[in-house]
């Protein structure tokens, strides 16, 4: 089932977020998306999952218009892991992983041995084992992202959409994290994400879609779009994308501080 955007437009008020975009998401693929800070990244995804209207436009799941699907079928088709989300209630972590099966039992129905399984094997997928009995509340930032996407592993949808995965992790849980993200989309989910970062679609390749400031996508191969010219027009300072020898990737950073 591939996800389909059509002429989507956006503001708050009188302020136009996201303007005429058109974009394409399909099953096993990895698409990043990039852009400045309040370019509209985190509302697309909403909007994706129906967390937030359009002003405008269209989103079509193989051809099933959004407005059709209730909550449930929606949640059965995509999991969301948001930049950060604090439960109303102190569950430990095992208990907050386990709501991630909700989509799939019955409105009065419990969590069972077999859900729970579930849970611990998304757990281990996350290697977080060390945490499950521990409270939600009184774990990090970090360790809150990494819970938060094995909740979403449990739930098993079709698509996983992040809102900046890696921003609260340090730097061994960030690649563990864009490993597990390439492993998944081998296994046939679609995976949406958004990053600050350029290096994340040059590692992980696939799609990259970049939204500018005047909320204008452009869409394309990773190793293609992302270009120098591209990154500094983007982020309004000069930006180097070169290949490495030793690893035989490219990679981008800034030249010096002083530039």
């Amino acid at each position: 089932m591939s996800i389909e955007i059509r002429k989507l437009h956006f503001s708050y008020g009188d302020h136009e977020v996201l303007r005429n975009l058109d974009l394409r998401i399909e099953p096993a693929e990895v698409l990043s998306i990039l852009g400045p800070n309040g370019a509209g990244k985190t509302t697309l995804l909403k909007i994706i999952v129906g967390l937030a209207k359009p002003a405008s436009g269209s989103i079509v799941y193989d051809d099933l218009p959004q407005e059709r699907l209730n909550l449930r079928q929606l949640a059965q088709l995509m999991g969301y892991v948001p930049q950060m989300i604090t439960p109303a209630f102190d569950f430990r972590v095992i208990d907050y992983v386990v709501t991630g099966v909700a989509p799939h039992i019955g409105t009065f129905e419990r969590p069972g041995k077999t859900h729970y399984d579930k849970a611990m094997r998304a757990i281990e997928e996350m290697h977080i084992v060390h945490l499950a009995e521990k409270s939600y509340m009184q774990i990090s930032d970090g360790e809150r992202q990494l819970v938060s996407i094995a909740r979403v592993l449990a739930q098993e949808p079709s698509y996983i959409l992040m809102d900046e995965p890696t921003s609260h992790l340090d730097y061994g849980n960030q690649l563990r994290v864009l490993q597990i993200i390439r492993r998944l989309s081998e296994s046939g989910f679609g995976i949406v994400f958004t990053t600050h970062n350029p290096d994340n679609p040059l590692l992980l390749g696939g799609k990259t879609a970049i939204i500018n400031r005047r909320g204008e996508l452009f869409y394309g191969n990773s190793l293609e779009l992302i270009r120098e010219d591209v990154l500094s027009e983007l982020y309004g300072i000069r930006l180097t994308v070169t290949s490495e020898v030793s690893t035989g990737r490219s990679i981008c950073y800034m030249p010096s501080l002083a530039e």
